[in-house]
């Protein structure tokens, strides 16, 4: 049977991180929050920065699969692409703490060297996912032209993030941010 204490613990500290922040954060409230010992946070993470590191690869792999429901939605891939990005900014309490604690760890970055690094792989594999989307859109519509796909991608997860940002505190209403990224996603997919 597998252990799956250390996925309890991402749990905790993304739920905390959502709640309250990175900057205060202490293994002892992940701890509790997780109904775990210190010692076995440190065991399966090393310190307090391996937790971070690893919350991030938890919440970016859990986003990754409430997105990729986006694929079954239809065959085409202008419906996929919109899709995809619509389900960033949805009122469902998992995608809540997922954009609250990604956007506390995109800020924490700032000062956080190592995880500024683990950020950036994270967005550069997002922009890359959405540029083949992208690519493959311009290729099915009407002139199989567009904006460069992957500066249409780096465009797009930007708006999302700060959309994110707006949307969840209470400045952008999500049916507002819903429309601007539809028209985002029709401006990237106009021919040039």
């Amino acid at each position: 049977m597998p252990d799956n204490r250390p996925t309890q613990i991402l749990e905790a500290a993304a739920r905390l991180i959502a709640r309250r922040g990175v900057r205060g954060l202490r293994v002892e409230e992940v701890s509790a929050e997780a109904a775990v010992s210190t010692a076995l946070i440190y065991y399966h993470f090393k310190d307090r920065a391996g937790l971070l590191r690893r919350t991030l690869e938890f919440i970016s792999r859990r986003a990754v699969r409430y997105t990729d429901a986006a694929l079954e939605t239809s065959d085409d891939p202008r419906v996929q692409l919109t899709e995809m990005l619509l389900l960033e900014l949805q009122d469902s309490p998992q995608v809540r703490e997922n954009s609250a604690a990604w956007g506390e760890l995109r800020a924490t970055a700032v000062f956080d060297p190592d995880l500024r690094e683990l950020l950036a792989a994270a967005t550069q594999e997002w922009v890359d996912d959405l540029a083949g989307l992208l690519r493959r859109a311009q290729e099915a519509g009407p002139d199989g032209a567009g904006a460069d796909p992957h500066a249409a991608a780096e465009r797009l997860t930007a708006l999302v993030e700060g959309l994110s940002e707006r949307w969840l505190s209470g400045t952008t209403s999500l049916q507002r941010a819903h429309e601007l990224l539809r028209g985002a996603v029709e401006t990237e997919l106009r021919p040039v």
